[in-house]
């Protein structure tokens, strides 16, 4: 029963978080100037985020009629684009430099985010790896240092961009789907410290970074400087209250709160829709990883499982990480809140990842249920979950 409404209740919860955004983005994007130090017209970003959300429904549907197998033949394509389109954003006149990061390719007609495929590129080359290499899933050299230094490469182009917060994400999806496909603790676990301290290497030693991360800890000293976006979030969230302020009153969004549209919309969502709209957003993302996590253990085979539980994870981290940011609970990052804020190309990525996931179930169920528990488990994962 619960396998057969989880696509239902994954979709349901998706396409809440969908109308909110649009609704939330008409409501803050109206005080917005610019884009990308350009002035835009009234209505850009409403409309802007409605031809991404159409071109991302039909990626969506074509992934959910497609078989997924196509992306486990497939990976070294896209791995092989997500890395050359990578590199390209370090190409002067292709690659945008905003604030000083390069995380941008601009095509003339629309711009977007290369790291956006170099997720789709790693979800797919770690569920392949691990299903192809099962047998040696605890291994140190194909369980453990292929995986890591093949995706270390895009999470190198992705970290030279000066985007630490995507880095971030994919290197703890990296885990996560490691960590269930099998591979050994001992080899885990120091990875995890290891990350940790070259981030913190990585942010110490620049300004802009290491700013944010004494903003973090000492948000007192520093709330009209580093610290000054997030001081305004908490501002928004404590003026919303339980039940806010109504729909289009938020006062945080007239300028004071930088980039209320973007990564920072949760906040508004809070002051003009109160506490019982944020627990709303968070429950629907409890719904999504819940449903997801249920889709993927029901997979018919190793890759849609590791594949199905990949993209659940990114998608969740990412939301976590946004929110974490905004409550303050979390040093800046900028990542935007998946379904809801502004940014094409991640909304593209998020639906794209929804259609398979709605692919993983319709394929779904044990093919022969006659196997034993034991049989079914080793035919899977190993039962690390």
């Amino acid at each position: 029963m619960a396998r057969r409404k989880s696509a239902y209740f994954l979709v349901i919860a998706v396409l809440a978080l969908l109308v909110l955004g649009l609704v939330m983005l008409f409501s803050t994007s109206a005080f917005v100037r610019d884009h990308h130090g350009h002035p835009m017209p009234p209505g850009f970003f409403v409309k802007r985020q409605i031809m991404w959300l159409l071109v991302g429904v039909m990626a969506g549907s074509f992934a959910a009629v497609l078989d997924y197998h196509f992306w486990q033949r497939t990976w070294w394509i896209w791995f092989g684009l997500a890395t050359i389109l990578l590199a390209l954003c370090f190409v002067p006149h292709v690659g945008m430099l905003v604030n000083g990061s390069r995380r941008w390719i601009n095509l003339r007609v629309v711009s977007f985010q290369p790291s956006e495929l170099g997720k789709l590129a790693t979800l797919t080359f770690l569920a392949f790896w691990f299903a192809k290499n099962t047998a040696e899933s605890r291994t140190f050299v194909k369980g453990f240092a292929i995986p890591m230094l093949v995706v270390a490469v895009l999470m190198g182009l992705i970290a030279r961009e000066v985007d630490l917060g995507t880095t971030t994400l994919i290197g703890g999806t990296m885990f996560a789907v490691m960590f269930v496909a099998g591979t050994n603790l001992f080899y885990l676990v120091p990875l995890v410290f290891s990350g940790l301290g070259a981030l913190l290497f990585v942010a110490t030693h620049m300004p802009q970074r290491m700013a944010r991360l004494m903003a973090f800890m000492h948000p007192d000293r520093f709330q009209d400087a580093a610290g000054y976006q997030q001081y305004q979030g908490l501002i928004a969230f404590g003026s919303g209250g339980p039940e806010g302020r109504g729909l289009g009153l938020s006062r945080q969004k007239m300028q004071y709160l930088p980039f209320a549209h973007t990564d920072f919309i949760f906040p508004v969502i809070g002051e003009e829709l109160g506490l019982v709209a944020t627990l709303g957003v968070v429950f629907c993302f409890l719904v999504i990883a819940l449903a997801g996590t249920t889709i993927s253990l029901q997979a018919r085979d190793r890759f849609g499982m590791l594949l199905g539980f990949g993209i659940t994870m990114m998608i969740a981290l990412q939301a976590a990480v946004n929110i974490g940011v905004t409550t303050s609970l979390l040093p800046n990052k900028g990542l935007p809140l998946p379904f809801i804020s502004y940014g094409g190309s991640n909304l593209a990525f998020c639906l794209l990842c929804v259609g398979i996931l709605v692919n993983i179930f319709r394929q779904g169920g044990i093919p022969d249920r006659s196997l034993t528990m034991n049989a079914r488990l080793n035919s899977k994962i190993t039962p690390r979950i």
